[in-house]
């Protein structure tokens, strides 16, 4: 059974900087490519990051691009996102998922952590 556990979520003030963590378990997660997906408030769900499975490229949304790092251990089968300069409108729930940018919406899905940047 595919699981995903996210955390490192919390209240950061604007500014600040947070790094959340993805520990994935009964699949062969250096197989997968991965995203970091998030959902503020009232609104849909928004691709933020994603990194091929060797970890040899990543990509990131316009929003994040320069504050945001994806990054992945695959001996230690866990994803990163290390967020600084955080804003206000990064304020949301995040998800990791199985699969890149053109097909995470079908893969697995974590429960997400709650990212909260105000002052």
């Amino acid at each position: 059974e595919v699981q995903l556990v996210e955390s490192g979520g919390g209240l950061v003030q604007p500014g600040g900087s947070l790094i959340l963590s993805c520990a994935a378990s009964g699949f062969t997660f250096g197989s997968y490519d991965m995203s970091w997906v998030r959902q503020a408030p009232g609104k849909g769900p928004e691709w933020v990051s994603a990194i091929n499975s060797g970890a040899g490229s990543t990509y990131y949304a316009d929003p994040v691009k320069g504050r945001f790092t994806i990054s992945r251990d695959n001996a230690e089968n866990t994803l990163y996102l290390h967020m600084n300069s955080l804003e206000p409108e990064d304020t949301a729930v995040y998800y990791c998922a199985t699969g890149g940018y053109s097909d995470y919406r079908g893969g697995s899905w974590g429960q997400g952590t709650q990212v909260t940047v105000a002052s």
